[in-house]
């Protein structure tokens, strides 16, 4: 009778271990091929890398320019302030270039041949692209729509020359898709194992950099932080959209600054938020850009081999 009970007692362990391991997601690697700078979704598992960042001999981006677009197509939606708070955000980044109070002044640190990356960011522009959805090259656990990758390119690519907009090295495109869209890179899906990423297309003076940012509350418990300074959606995209951003400047190809597991500085300080500057009516906030609050995960600075909130 004990042996029974004993072996009853370990298959419902055995059980109860593959429900949990079922129910988180897996870690994705922070890096494949192209593909950098993978955001883990909140209940994926894995380490934050390895060490200090470590030189590559890659180019780094001494200032950027990016540009938003807002992929909405008939039948999908966003909330009501989505772009409008994501666009502040990039305009409030820009306006405080230099300044050594958030998080983006921890890049600075960081070089290439060419000196050292300059906290010197400009906001372009947006656009809402109401382009039909192509059907599904991909398929992920969480939505009916599903954009690999390729189909992902293919759309910027088409929304960068219809609307005359410069590509290189020292500009960024982030892909923001509407609530409900999924997306794969590989073996790794949004929400499942991410909830953003960053990468390129191309080279020379026609190359794209781009990041490739789903709607975060589409699936709140994998890619939300849980405050919203705001009081708008946007609020948990603007952490990861923070997150690619940064690396993007550190590591625009994947062959500029990373630790020896090929963590990039945002992707060590995933889902670490520091200490709180403050509360709106509406939530915490750890940042005030410009003098508008927002809720930023740590950056990694090798000069204090830790993940820091503002410049060191």
């Amino acid at each position: 009778m004990r042996k029974t009970a004993a072996l009853l007692f370990a298959l419902a362990v055995l059980v109860g271990v593959a429900s949990v391991a079922q129910a988180s997601g897996t870690a994705p690697n922070p890096r494949s091929g192209r593909t950098l700078g993978m955001v883990p979704s909140k209940d994926a598992n894995g380490a934050l890398g390895s060490g200090n960042l470590v030189y590559h001999g890659g180019p780094v981006e001494h200032t950027n320019t990016t540009y938003a677009i807002y992929w909405v197509p008939s039948g999908y939606a966003v909330s009501s302030n989505y772009e409008s708070t994501i666009n502040q955000f990039f305009s409030d980044v820009a306006t405080a270039s230099g300044q050594t109070s958030n998080v983006y002044y921890a890049g600075t640190q960081y070089s290439d041949g060419s000196g050292h990356v300059a906290y010197s960011s400009t906001f372009a522009g947006s656009t809402v692209d109401t382009n039909a959805l192509p059907t599904s090259g991909c398929k992920d656990s969480y939505t009916k729509v599903c954009l690999s990758d390729a189909q992902l390119q293919a759309e910027i690519k088409r929304v960068v020359a219809a609307n005359n907009w410069p590509t290189g090295a020292s500009t960024e495109y982030f892909m923001f898709t509407a609530k409900g869209i999924g997306s794969c890179s590989g073996n790794s899906c949004a929400f499942s194992q991410y909830c953003a990423y960053h990468s390129w297309i191309g080279s020379g003076s026609t190359e794209i950099l781009y990041a490739n940012m789903p709607y975060a509350d589409t699936v709140p418990a994998a890619c939300d932080a849980g405050q919203h300074p705001n009081n708008s959606d946007a609020d948990a995209t603007i952490n990861v959209t923070s997150h690619e951003h940064n690396e993007t400047i550190t590591d625009e190809n994947g062959n500029a600054w990373y630790d020896r597991r090929g963590y990039e500085d945002g992707d060590k300080c995933a889902w670490e938020f520091g200490t709180q500057l403050g509360t709106t009516a509406y939530g915490q906030y750890n940042q005030l850009i410009n003098g508008h609050p927002y809720e930023l995960q740590m950056e990694y600075s090798n000069a204090t081999s830790s993940c820091v909130l503002r410049g060191t």
